[in-house]
């Protein structure tokens, strides 16, 4: 059964539109959920709230740093989403960040504790495939759909398992390594949304090494939207703010409609 976030993405890609997540640190300054908002206001279909973790295997420098401050600055996952219950916003939220912090809370209850804030889909990167199942019962029945992502080393009929197994969308990982900006974005970031659009219907974003408009723009030529994070991220931690958020947003939303 689709839920309400894969069917909002859904909808919108059938209407023929590229969809755009920023993915935004919670807890980063004490202005980070207008930076949600800002973002939204710019053209996001979705947003993704990193809930900050001490050692975020999958994330670089830039994303590790935000974690760092907001760590620093007492965010737990607690006062995350006690913040983004707050959110006023009209496009569905999701969270990502690591197994150990949902282990720790108890998986029904972190689960729970999601729906609870409006949370609509979460993803856990280090959660592996054929360890998803005590997740996904608890997710399920909060009503929280589990994102899983699909590396470009897989085999197709690996892809095939993680396609049949995902809620909300599949999270293409446009390269090998930890997120982070980059000059270039890597043939496999087109690969992987090429295999993927092969073996399932669902909508297909790539995330990790997508840094500019013409980036998102160069691999939603295959896939159906992406996925920012740390040049968002430096706009916060750089001292732009909320505005350089929502400006940045914007640039990839005019680019990806252009």
């Amino acid at each position: 059964m689709t839920g309400p976030f894969e069917g909002h993405l859904r909808a919108r890609r059938d209407a023929g539109r590229k969809l755009l997540i920023p993915y935004i640190t919670g807890g980063l300054g004490e202005n980070w959920t207008e930076a949600v908002e800002a973002a939204v206001a710019a053209g996001a279909d979705a947003v993704e709230i990193g809930i900050p973790f001490s050692d975020p295997v999958m994330d670089g420098p830039t994303i590790q740093e935000a974690s760092d401050r907001a760590l620093t600055a007492g965010a737990t996952p607690v006062s995350v989403l006690d913040e983004v219950r707050q959110l006023q916003v009209e496009i569905p939220l999701a969270v990502m960040t690591y197994y150990n912090l949902a282990f720790k809370a108890g998986l029904h209850r972190f689960a729970s504790s999601l729906h609870d804030a409006g949370v609509s889909a979460a993803i856990l990167p280090d959660m592996p495939l054929e360890e998803c199942e005590p997740w996904a019962e608890a997710a399920g029945e909060a009503g929280v759909e589990m994102v899983l992502l699909a590396a470009p080393t897989a085999p197709d009929e690996r892809l095939v398992r993680i396609c049949e197994r995902a809620q909300g969308f599949v999270y293409g990982v446009g390269l090998l390594g930890v997120t982070g900006e980059r000059a270039a974005l890597a043939a496999s970031a087109s690969e992987i949304a090429v295999r993927l659009k092969q073996v399932t219907d669902m909508p297909v974003l790539v995330g990790v090494g997508v840094s500019t408009p013409e980036q998102a723009v160069e691999v939603c030529r295959h896939a159906d939207g992406v996925i920012v994070g740390s040049a968002i991220v430096r706009q916060l931690l750089d001292g732009h703010g909320p505005d350089g958020v929502g400006d940045l947003v914007r640039r990839f939303r005019e680019a990806l409609d252009g």
